[in-house]
């Protein structure tokens, strides 16, 4: 039974509201978590009945995030007009249930590239261009354009109040107090509330804090603590009094065991309707009782099944395969199971591949670049179609199955991708003639979402039905001078666009699947990815007949 297409939940604008601005800046260290506490509002304020939109504001003077190392920067998201984005703009679309595009993320080096492009072409008539006015204008028309046409706009500022290179966003935010009705604009922010050795909840930190926010003009006008419990009565009092606002506006954001559960506690401490009050949206907003439950009733559903997916990947870090984290969560949730990831380290291989992988219930080999540890994950690949183990590849995932299967089914014994050996005497993957000429790295590669067509009768069709819309990031693919070879040995290439293969599979295995596209990036609680989902389908049955069998 095919799991079927996306299809994007829809929240009417009302052009009457105007646009209502919420800014989110953080305090004291990164890391404390405002992006999740951010996209948890939006979530509460979306099931209330408002369309919501954010914006996430990186300081950093990269144009987009597409050449960043996810080992110090986590995952590079792809948005479906190929945006190569911060990780936070996967939070937002997970949690808000809403497709964003790269005008959502605003960088220094896309406001700095834009207004000195202008100023190149004369566009300043002869002025001294500036940080205050250009730069600072720059960046509120690009919040105001985002904001367009919805509701409510949620605006993080990456980075921590104080570094030298949010300073002109946070102008920015402070002209944007000036400009905009006060019952248009919250300035919220999100600060640690660390313990003392003898078990003291210390607010010196959100205190310093809020005074650097002060110094530039700014005043929070919600703060939210970060802690591992819940703040105290008396910290709540402490912290409203030394930083000057309202008892009622100082809310607790413990530590949680899923990220999923945020909008769930900071909706028991009540800031979704704070936030309401504030804007003078609660007349407007859905009476709670008749709100859209269906959030809760997904993240705390009961687990009835426990899986264990090896993750064979060459960062030892989570951040840089969120998404697939996530992915995997989201189909858990919809089969009721608890997926434990285990990584395995692609570089550590060789010879114990077996060992490392023999407890796994399924493999999932993700997207990545770059050679190291590529043969330990061909390594993974052969154990998973040699053993009947449910597989799935991503991108280079995909890319690896076809170097693998061409090795030791077709016979093409050196086979590789042209990308990590150009002696390859078989590149069955390789650029194709439009990546040729390619010099700069940044946004050149196959981005964004593209249409694939799916063969009838397939575990794709059974999945997709006859077409899907993913998005991609990729300069490699598969060799069409290898293509007949490849189907003549047993490779279902099942997804096609016209001579670029999208989707692979092995009919005789119980699941083999590989994606050019990247699904894990449209995967949302309660609209798990397909390949993800059939995934777990695969495991469970896989299961059920290991036990059918050791019963009899």
């Amino acid at each position: 039974m095919a799991h079927g297409q996306y299809a994007d939940s829809t929240r009417s604008y009302d052009p009457s509201l105007g646009n209502k601005f919420i800014f989110v800046t953080g305090g004291v260290m990164s890391g404390l978590g405002k992006g999740i506490t951010a996209a948890s509002t939006g979530r509460l304020l979306s099931n209330a009945g408002f369309d919501v939109t954010a914006v996430k504001i990186d300081p950093y003077l990269n144009v987009d995030a597409g050449t960043m190392n996810p080992f110090q920067h986590g995952e590079v998201y792809v948005l479906k007009d190929g945006g190569e984005v911060d990780l936070d703009l996967g939070n937002y679309e997970r949690f808000l249930d809403i497709d964003m595009t790269s005008d959502h993320n605003v960088t220094t080096g896309k406001v700095y590239q834009h207004v000195i492009e202008k100023e190149r072409a004369g566009d300043y008539l002869g002025k001294t261009v500036q940080i205050i006015p250009h730069i600072s204008d720059d960046i509120k028309r690009r919040i105001r354009e985002a904001a367009e046409g919805h509701d409510v706009c949620i605006v993080e500022i990456g980075g921590t109040v104080g570094d030298i290179e949010s300073m002109p966003f946070l102008e920015a935010i402070r002209q944007f107090v000036h400009e905009q009705d006060p019952d248009d604009f919250l300035l919220t922010h999100v600060t640690l509330v660390p313990y003392s050795k003898n078990g003291e909840q210390k607010t010196k930190p959100t205190q310093h804090s809020v005074k650097e926010l002060r110094s530039i003009g700014l005043q929070p006008d919600i703060l939210v603590g970060r802690c591992s419990d819940r703040l105290y009565p008396e910290t709540r009092e402490k912290i409203a009094l030394f930083c000057d606002v309202p008892i009622e506006a100082v809310f607790s954001n413990p530590d949680a065991e899923d990220i999923y559960f945020v909008p769930l506690m900071i909706e028991e401490e009540g800031l979704d309707e704070y936030v309401m009050d504030q804007l003078g949206l609660t007349e407007r907003a859905i009476p709670k009782p008749e709100r859209e439950n269906r959030w809760r009733d997904i993240v705390t559903r009961d687990s009835e099944h426990e899986v264990e997916i090896a993750l064979v990947g060459k960062y030892a870090m989570e951040d840089a395969y969120l998404s697939v984290y996530e992915a995997l969560k989201h189909a858990g949730l919809e089969h009721r199971a608890d997926v434990n990831v285990q990584w395995v380290d692609s570089d550590e291989m060789g010879p114990k591949h077996e060992t490392r992988l023999k407890d796994a219930d399924g493999i999932i080999v993700p997207g990545g670049f770059g050679s190291r540890g590529t043969e330990g994950k061909i390594d993974a690949i052969r154990y998973a179609r040699e053993n009947n183990v449910p597989y799935l590849g991503l991108c280079l995932g995909f890319q690896l199955a076809v170097v693998e299967y061409a090795r030791n089914i077709v016979g093409l014994e050196m086979a590789h991708s042209s990308e990590f050996d150009t002696d390859t005497p078989y590149p069955v993957i390789d650029l194709l003639p439009e990546q040729y000429d390619i010099d700069d790295m940044g946004g050149t590669m196959r981005l964004g979402t593209y249409e694939t067509t799916i063969q009838p009768g397939t575990l794709a069709a059974e999945l997709y039905d006859d077409e899907c819309i993913e998005r991609h990031r990729h300069r490699y693919e598969v060799n069409p001078e290898y293509i007949a070879q490849l189907e003549d040995a047993g490779l279902c290439f099942s997804g096609r666009v016209d001579n670029r293969m999208e989707v692979l599979e092995l009919p005789e295995h119980p699941y083999f699947v590989g994606t050019q596209f990247h699904p894990e990036f449209r995967s949302r609680p309660g609209r798990a990815s397909p390949p993800f989902l059939g995934l777990i389908d695969a495991v469970l049955d896989r299961d059920d007949t290991t036990e059918m069998e050791v019963t009899r």
